[in-house]
């Protein structure tokens, strides 16, 4: 059996479960991973405690051999899938005894990516995105990738990689994994810096607020071109178009993600409360963008 630990390693995860997001999620992560030439480890997590009826009583062994083989049936399948995404994909399995939740978190530490479907195995039609989703994109130390799609359900391969930009740290790591993944698909990038009057005194101190009512337009330029500087540098393939607009940034990125193929957002902006794990703006593209989202979160000291 190979080693987990050495599977995972740099490799794209996904999460399993057998519905049909995580399925999308599958395809997705199979065309990334045979795009950067990674390997592709797939994961069904399983709660032991789904294994004891009321009262704490142990479930008959037939009950935990019937969910043995649904599991492994579920992964063979996402595999199959994923192996007609990429024929020479290296593509593992594991399914511990551990619920999703912690056992994608365990993973993230030494993955290249966690990619996920908008809600899982017994999401009502229409959910937004399912708690499993929500407390990976808040607490994995790597990128994890929500496959959300369009209206009619479709997954878009074509379009360019958008990224919300505010000059915040995390907003610095965001703009290098969006750049990268410009790159690797060699499409323009568009680099959306949108702010507001709330926004922006909440994140001022209040002696310079009370002079100032609003920032000029100028200087929002030159947040986003300072941003830009040395990624463009690094990156001299990449095309990159700026936006500079009045709005709220969760407003742009979301009209802006109907025509992408990728945003890539900062899990929390330079306008979050300290301590808060997803902001605002990346919790409104989690649960409503039309294409996928690549939530990053700061690098961790140490």
């Amino acid at each position: 059996m190979t080693d987990v630990s050495s599977a995972v390693t740099g490799a794209i995860v996904v999460g399993v479960d057998g519905s049909e997001p995580a399925a999308q999620a599958v395809r997705w992560a199979a065309r990334e991973a045979a795009l950067r030439h990674l390997p592709l480890h797939l994961v069904y997590g399983f709660d032991p405690m789904f294994g004891y009826y009321g009262g704490g009583l142990p479930a008959p062994q037939s009950l935990f051999d019937e969910l043995e083989a649904f599991a492994q049936g579920k992964l063979t399948e996402a595999a199959d899938l994923a192996r007609e995404i990429g024929p020479e994909l290296r593509i593992t399995t594991s399914r511990p005894n551990q619920p999703p939740i912690p056992v994608l978190l365990e993973l993230g530490k030494k993955a290249e990516m966690i990619v996920l479907g908008a809600s899982g195995r017994g999401g009502f039609t229409g959910m937004l995105a399912g708690s499993t989703t929500i407390a990976v994109a808040a607490h994995a130390t790597c990128p994890v990738a929500v496959v959300r799609t369009r209206a009619d359900g479709t997954v878009p391969a074509e379009g360019p990689v958008v990224v919300g930009v505010d000059g915040s740290r995390t907003s610095e790591r965001a703009l290098g994994v969006a750049f990268d993944e410009a790159s690797w698909r060699g499409v323009p990038l568009i680099a959306v810096h949108s702010w507001s009057d709330v926004d922006y005194l909440t994140s001022v101190p209040v002696e310079y607020a009370l002079l100032e009512q609003e920032p000029p337009d100028e200087e929002q330029r030159r947040v986003l071109a300072e941003s830009l500087a040395g990624w463009q540098d690094k990156y001299p393939d990449v095309q990159v178009e700026r936006v500079v607009v009045k709005d709220r940034p969760r407003h742009q990125l979301l009209e802006w993600a109907g025509r992408a193929q990728l945003v890539v957002a900062g899990s929390r902006g330079r306008g979050g409360f300290t301590g808060m794990l997803l902001g605002s703006t990346s919790q409104a593209l989690i649960h409503h963008a039309g294409c996928p989202v690549l939530i990053v979160r700061p690098e961790q000291a140490g």
